[in-house]
């Protein structure tokens, strides 16, 4: 059988939900017919993590990461529905994972874009209107441009759309659906926090004198 196209894999992927090697498995094992390889991950129960996403998740866990060398430290927290999922080792694992990822980025500064408030928005649209290189461009082209380049940097600052640093065939968000998948249940990582050693020591010593 020929190689399944990436463009073939996204479309199922936008269609299920998900996760690219999953759906790159389903479709090699049904010779690439599109509606067997939805079949295919409908059995596995892989793409059932959109329907839970909108069920109450009020349980979970805080997780640590501490990074080689003590300087870098993740606190994060990561929901899911019941207590008894918060204790499966698996759950377990993903937290950790999304902690090493946080330490692992130190550009993300939000969960996801549509938790990137509208100041923030506002004020990368208007560094990229400011750009040399759009000069001299129509109105409509400079204004594709713009969001082009806001919608890549705003991705850059959302954890979710991170490219998982143990696959990087996957995003965050993919690796978290697989894990709904899974297990069963709605799971969120609702927020988190990154220490680096010294961060801010420098500034705040400047103000004291």
């Amino acid at each position: 059988m020929a190689d399944i196209s990436a463009k073939v894999v996204k479309e199922l992927r936008e269609k299920t939900g998900a996760g690219m090697m999953d759906c790159k498995k389903a479709l090699k094992e049904t010779d690439g017919d599109m509606t067997k390889a939805i079949e295919w991950l409908r059995q596995k129960g892989i793409t059932s993590a959109d329907k839970k996403a909108g069920r109450a998740a009020s349980e979970g866990l805080v997780g640590s990461y501490i990074h080689t060398g003590g300087r870098v430290g993740v606190l994060v927290e990561v929901n899911c529905e019941t207590d008894f999922v918060a204790r499966r080792e698996e759950f377990q694992t993903l937290v950790r994972n999304v902690a090493m990822q946080i330490a692992a980025c130190p550009n993300v500064e939000y969960v996801a874009v549509d938790n990137i408030p509208s100041d923030i928005v506002e004020k990368e649209k208007s560094i990229e209107m400011k750009r040399d290189d759009l000069g001299g461009k129509p109105d409509n082209i400079k204004e594709k441009i713009v969001q082009g380049r806001i919608d890549k940097r705003l991705k850059e600052l959302a954890l979710m759309d991170q490219p998982y640093i143990r696959d990087q065939n996957i995003t965050v968000e993919e690796l978290v659906k697989q894990t709904i998948a899974l297990l069963g249940e709605n799971i969120k990582v609702r927020r988190f926090s990154r220490f680096i050693l010294g961060e801010g020591v420098d500034a705040e010593e400047e103000t004291a004198e």
